[in-house]
């Protein structure tokens, strides 16, 4: 069985890391300082797909709604959220403790 990933795309992901140890790496549109080892080496593949590296496609990371059960969830969230009323009892830890 061949290998998953080329050459390129494991200096891609090397590259990411070790910019990530040295704190230069930066997420794209954000432009934060990237400190997760994971997002390192997923901003490395992303790189090495750019740059046309052999590297499986994207995991699907789940399946995307259709409009109208997206309508119809946000509707029962909104009135869900009108229906629930707040007690004036205070409940808690805070309410709890006697001074």
């Amino acid at each position: 069985m061949p290998p998953r990933y080329g050459k390129k795309a494991s200096k891609k992901v090397e590259k990411a890391m070790s910019e990530r140890k040295r704190g230069t790496l930066r997420s794209g549109r954000s432009g934060k300082k990237v400190t997760s080892r994971k997002q390192a080496i997923a901003i490395g593949l992303s790189e090495a797909r750019r740059a046309g590296a052999k590297v499986p496609k994207k995991r699907a990371a789940a399946k995307k709604k259709s409009t109208a059960s997206k309508k119809a969830s946000t509707s029962v969230q909104r009135t869900a959220r009108r229906t629930t009323k707040k007690s004036g009892k205070a409940t808690g830890k805070k309410a709890s403790k006697k001074k």
